[in-house]
């Protein structure tokens, strides 16, 4: 895992550029098609990891909130 994931973060991108290179190359129209299609999937992508995120954030915050109230409660008995 630790050479996969740099490993994948560098030739993610100079496969589609290459792929948008080729697609340019075979027919120059279908790279515009291409180029729309990868930027809606990665708006996808990003919805996704961003409500991931917020929710995890929403839940961690909701914990301390309750752990504090049980401290509280315990330090009024």
């Amino acid at each position: 895992m630790k050479i996969a994931k740099p490993l994948l973060l560098v030739t993610t991108p100079i496969g589609l550029a290459f792929g948008l290179y080729e697609a340019h190359r075979l027919a120059g129209g279908l790279v515009f098609i291409m180029a729309a299609m990868v930027a809606v999937i990665g708006v996808a992508m990003s919805s996704v990891v961003l409500t991931i995120r917020r929710e995890r954030r929403e839940e961690e915050k909701k914990r301390s909130e309750t752990q504090e109230s049980h401290e509280s409660d315990e330090g009024k008995k």
